[in-house]
């Protein structure tokens, strides 16, 4: 068996998959992306194909070592998810061939299902309660929420009031058995995450994501010991390297890498073992398509300490399209009481409506991440 082609789709809403084919017939589908650089993740992926045309794709692991480590340059977003979006095809190839799902090539699953949590967007209180009503309404248990729109370094006391009002009026609507989580988005610098922080402190969060820029990771542990809230963080790391730090430090309590970006199913398998070791949680990113979540969840599945799971059905993104739009049978991720059951299905356990991706395929599609500016002019995170 030989890898024979690569194919890529560039697909509505802001997704590119990766189908991978070999000389014998065998498929397996990968989700390589940057959310808004596909074009930047098709080009990287489409230079790989020299290191991969004709070789035997059951060898990941060899496969993987040799994208990662015999070009030299590494890390980074691009590289490492144009070797994510692979390292998931060839895990899904290799599922398929031998009739099994990847959780039972990588030592069996510990887990039958998954908790999952929705996205809410919106920038008044009652937008974003009307929201997370509906969330629970849907049988979800828990929504991740954003803190605050453009901020400066220090900015005034009301984006902080702003903040407090939203989250309390999502807590006043779904109650207390019910968990929500708040996205910093690395927004805040830390003078003003630690105030927000400790203004959140009364409404019992299930986490506070990237309350800094991942590139300041060295302040983690100081805000971590400032709260009782779970900090978790990682979206933006792109290898075990990149977490071990934080981890070492106990700077963290809950990690989330991206199997589109941090390396694929293979290496975040190995970051979740890390992070065990420092009795640490893995909650993976995954705002993005059927394939990267049917990746994430294959990777719950095996990681003994993975807590909850992202995903992106109904987020304010998918406005063209939505995650089960190119499945076959989308009832694989049908929530009951908020979890998603581990999927039984060869390879990565989904299968994909091909004609549908093939028709949606646009290489000029350009979806951009908004450009904000602050007040002052200056450019504000994203």
């Amino acid at each position: 068996m030989k890898i024979k082609d690569l194919e890529l789709f560039t697909l509505p809403p802001r997704w590119l998959f990766l189908k991978v084919s070999t000389d014998d017939g065998c498929v397996g589908w990968g989700e390589p992306i940057v959310e808004g650089q596909a074009g930047t993740v098709r080009g990287a992926v489409e230079d790989m194909a020299d290191f991969l045309i004709g070789r035997d794709p059951r060898h990941i692991e060899d496969i993987w070592q040799t994208l990662f480590r015999a070009r030299f340059y590494r890390g980074g977003p691009v590289m490492m998810s144009a070797i994510a979006g692979l390292n998931q095809a060839l895990w899904d190839l290799k599922g398929k061939y031998h009739g099994v799902p990847v959780y039972d090539l990588l030592g069996g699953k510990v887990r039958d299902r998954i908790q999952v949590y929705a996205g809410l967007s919106g920038d008044s209180p009652a937008e974003v309660a009307a929201q997370a009503q509906q969330r629970k309404d849907e049988g979800l248990r828990a929504v991740k929420m954003g803190a605050v729109n453009t901020v400066h370094y220090m900015d005034s006391f009301q984006h902080i009031d702003e903040a407090v009002a939203r989250v309390a009026a999502v807590r006043g609507q779904v109650g207390n058995d019910f968990s929500i989580a708040v996205d910093f988005h690395g927004k805040v610098h830390k003078p003003m995450a630690k105030m927000l922080i400790r203004e959140l402190e009364p409404y019992h969060l299930m986490f506070v994501e990237e309350p800094i820029l991942p590139m300041h990771n060295e302040s983690l542990r100081d805000i971590k010991r400032s709260t009782t809230i779970p900090i978790a963080t990682g979206e933006r790391m792109y290898s075990r390297w990149d977490f071990k730090t934080i981890l070492a430090e106990g700077s963290v309590d809950i990690i989330q890498p991206d199997v589109s970006h941090a390396g694929g199913i293979s290496e975040v398998v190995r970051i979740a073992a890390m992070a065990e070791a420092y009795d640490v949680a893995l909650a993976p990113h995954c705002p993005l398509g059927p394939i990267a979540l049917a990746a994430c969840i294959q990777v719950d599945a095996v990681a003994y300490n993975a807590l909850i799971q992202e995903q992106s059905l109904g987020l304010h993104y998918n406005q063209s399209a939505d995650l089960l739009d190119y499945l076959a049978d989308p009832s694989v991720f049908d929530y009951k009481d908020g979890f998603v059951s581990i999927p039984i299905g060869p390879g990565l356990g989904i299968t994909l409506d091909e004609d549908k991706i093939r028709a949606a395929s646009d290489h000029g599609l350009r979806w951009r991440n908004p450009s904000l500016r602050r007040t002052d002019g200056s450019v504000a995170e994203w």
